[in-house]
């Protein structure tokens, strides 16, 4: 009897050291430590969708990610055959329906684009590429009002990469408490805000 109940002991604990080892290994941390430009350019081009003066005027209310295997096939042939070689890189919808697309072309530069309701192409965001396509800055040359702030809001981060788009505006990718966080900075080096990341990774590129 002993001996059973000894097994039972040595079973449970063997399946609790390869639970805790299983669930180290699916740790946010691991997800976290992998921070590239990608991400941030990605929250960048998910901001400058929002703020284009063309989709403020002609999208309805508050724009809602849309996962990017979910665009139709009406638009998804439009970029493949209008921007072949591109990326979609962040997508969403408006309240009537309307579908905004960031792009990037194979040469680097992105493009919004505003989809109909039923799919069929509208028309192209003007000022999108200025505040979506990002230079990578290296953190050691972040101005000091930009590092000092982040030291003093996120206490404990850590920031791992860093762009600032053709209007001078920072765009700063940074872990805290296992989390990714993107702040952007005005060209000055003021706060402005922490920006919505988006749920999805890049597109499938468009041949």
């Amino acid at each position: 009897m002993k001996r059973i109940i000894f097994l039972l002991v040595a079973s449970v604990g063997f399946w609790l050291v390869s639970c805790q080892n299983d669930s180290s290994d699916l740790s946010p941390a691991t997800t976290t430590d992998d921070v590239s430009l990608e991400t941030v350019a990605t929250t960048a081009a998910r901001f400058s969708l929002e703020a284009d003066s063309v989709t403020t005027h002609h999208c309805k209310g508050k724009l809602t990610e849309v996962a990017l295997t979910d665009l139709s096939a009406v638009i998804t042939a439009y970029i493949t055959t209008t921007y072949p070689s591109s990326t979609v890189k962040f997508a969403a919808k408006d309240e009537a329906g309307k579908i905004v697309v960031s792009v990037l072309l194979a040469d680097g530069t992105p493009k919004g684009l505003i989809f109909n309701a039923d799919g069929s192409f509208s028309e192209e965001l003007k000022g999108h590429a200025k505040k979506a396509k990002l230079t990578e800055v290296a953190v050691a040359n972040l101005a000091a009002s930009i590092t000092g702030y982040i030291t003093a809001s996120y206490a404990g981060s850590e920031i791992k990469k860093a762009g600032t788009n053709a209007e001078g505006q920072y765009f700063v990718g940074i872990v805290q408490d296992n989390k990714i966080r993107v702040l952007l900075f005005n060209a000055d080096g003021s706060f402005n805000k922490e920006l919505e990341k988006p749920a999805k990774g890049k597109g499938p590129k468009r041949n």
